[in-house]
């Protein structure tokens, strides 16, 4: 692996005998009183006038991407910090005030440490206590970090009593020549680490800026696929091979463009290889082609649950968007300032490490009859972590979200009767720690409809129940500067301060996870019932379940 480094670092490897005393001073890192295991130690180069701060793997050309490495001026009081981002890309920027403004309290305590006699200084720094101690026996002034620099040789440094660096060794070296700087790329220091956050991890682009409408008049392009009127967009994607072992979050943001009313989200997948009939048949033919779910309420339900020949819809994310953030801001309200965008963020990594080096369609539907809609921005990104990779099993079970409503396709209103939602799989291998994927939100947006009304939810397995909840949101006014269109009522509050059934406008549904134990190979029947109210005129109540089966 070739890195690119700076000139002043290669000085590591110059150390002999010259004319410019230095110090080489090694830190290590402790937490409550134990030393940290498999460590990085950090390296400080301390000359009369400059300070290089890296570490030992730095040294060695070991260091993964990104890193950094700090040149202090002990004269000047002013700083270089510098970032190796990949093997083609370094930045860097420079300070020359932080130093200089830093307050430090010089206390009356000292210390042995490595046999010379420290002093001590405190400061407070975002509410974290910071002791330091320094040595001025050492002719250089030097810190394993910016704090403390100009105090002297700071040979170890404390936050909130337990976690601590502290210098280990001390080797008196000579340099051939000073350590010079050659750096280039020069940035704001908002800048650099805005791409040193982003270089820390992989990001997976899906929309930028596409409209989520109703309209006859939308096309699809080469890359993005838009079906059902405008109100669904797919993206097909391949989901790098890392991903099962890495962390993997979804972020997506909103902004109304002409749509004034909370609208149901939800973010989907679709595997692109696949030996059964998936959703993007009736996506691109109709939910005619879809198989049909009947319980006896005389109503057909198009692609709601799996069959032996077919896979319904596995959802990554449920949300919710506010009434008309960003278009309808102009509405004033005194002390109200609203927000431009809401930003949704989950963690997925449970369901796409299922995908991993695979080809996909990444999905995006919101509920709307509106020719401006929404406008939506939305992105993966995986993780580096220490994440166990143990042999995973999804199967995708139900998803009565109606993503093509604007196609026809039946609300999820069957629950009306005893039987509700049920559907049968057979497991051909034993599941190890199974648990049940489940998302659920009620719908009925009159005062007696489910939407404003606590139903209890029970789930049952070979008909034992194993699950009961009330699935019920009261903190719906938490989001309220995300709703300038929201509806002001006579008792002072807003229609986006009500409670609802596990949603607010502006906010994301989370699973809940449901452990079923260890499963053995066999047929199973999974049932949802929720005691779902009557209709009242033209309003009805429906309920948006979503289920996937988890396990080793």
């Amino acid at each position: 692996m070739r890195y690119i480094l700076f000139k002043f670092i290669f000085l590591f490897s110059l150390l002999s005998f010259g004319q410019i005393s230095s110090f080489e001073i090694t830190y290590q890192k402790s937490s409550n009183g134990k030393i940290i295991e498999n460590q990085d130690l950090i390296k400080v180069l301390a000359t009369p006038t400059q300070v290089l701060v890296s570490s030992e793997k730095i040294q060695n050309k070991q260091a993964t991407f990104p890193y950094e490495v700090t040149l202090m001026d002990t004269a000047n009081l002013s700083f270089y910090q510098m970032a190796t981002l990949s093997e083609t890309n370094v930045v860097c920027y420079e300070d020359k005030e932080t130093i200089k403004k830093q307050q430090l309290e010089l206390l009356p305590e000292t210390k042995k440490i490595l046999g010379y006699t420290c002093k001590k200084a405190k400061t407070i720094i975002n509410s974290n206590t910071i002791e330091i101690w320094y040595t001025n026996e050492i002719p250089v002034k030097a810190s394993p970090m910016v704090l403390g620099v100009n105090l002297g040789l700071v040979l170890e440094i404390t936050r909130n009593g337990n976690s601590t660096t502290q210098a280990i060794a001390i080797k008196k070296v000579k340099l051939k020549t000073d350590i010079t700087n050659t750096t280039k790329n020069n940035v704001d220091v908002l800048t650099y680490k805005d791409l040193l956050w982003k270089s820390r991890f992989t990001t997976i682009p899906i929309f930028k800026d596409e409209i989520i409408n109703f309209s006859s008049d939308v096309k699809s392009t080469d890359s993005i696929l838009k079906l059902v009127n405008g109100t669904v967009a797919l993206r097909k994607i391949k989901v790098p091979s890392e991903t099962k072992n890495q962390l993997v979050f979804l972020d997506l943001i909103e902004q109304s463009n002409g749509d004034a009313y909370d609208r149901t989200g939800s973010v989907f997948i679709i595997p692109v290889q696949s030996s059964k009939q998936t959703f993007l048949s009736g996506l691109e033919k109709g939910k005619e082609v879809l198989p049909i779910y009947e319980n006896g309420n005389g109503k057909k339900y198009q692609g709601v649950v799996a069959t032996t020949s077919y896979e319904p819809l596995t959802e990554l994310m449920r949300f919710f968007t506010p009434f008309g953030i960003k278009q309808y801001n102009h509405i004033q309200l005194k002390d109200k300032t609203w927000e431009e965008q809401v930003v949704y963020r989950q963690e997925i990594t449970d369901v796409l490490r299922q995908y991993a080096n695979q080809e996909v369609w990444i999905g995006v539907f919101i509920g709307n009859y509106d020719k401006g809609g929404h406008k939506i921005s939305m992105n993966i990104t995986l993780h580096p972590e220490d994440v166990p990779s143990k042999l995973q099993k999804m199967i995708p079970l139900f998803n009565t979200t109606n993503v093509m409503e604007m196609g026809g396709q039946e609300y999820g209103t069957m629950f009306d009767v005893a039987k509700g939602l049920e559907v049968q799989v057979k497991l051909e291998q034993p599941l190890k720690n199974a648990k049940l994927r489940y998302i659920t939100t009620g719908h009925g947006g009159w005062e007696n409809g489910d939407e404003f009304v606590p139903k209890k939810n029970t789930l049952f397995m070979n008909g034992k129940e194993v699950f009961q909840f009330t699935p019920w949101r009261q903190d719906c006014g938490s989001y309220r500067q995300f709703n300038p269109a929201s509806g002001n009522f006579p008792n002072g509050l807003s229609s986006s301060d009500y409670s609802r059934a596990n949603w607010c406008p502006g906010m994301v549904t989370t699973p809940t996870y449901i452990d079923l134990g260890d499963l053995p190979a066999g047929d199973y029947t999974f049932q949802v019932k929720i005691p779902q109210g009557q209709s009242e005129g033209g309003s009805f109540s429906a309920w948006n379940v979503s289920g996937i089966l988890l396990g080793e």
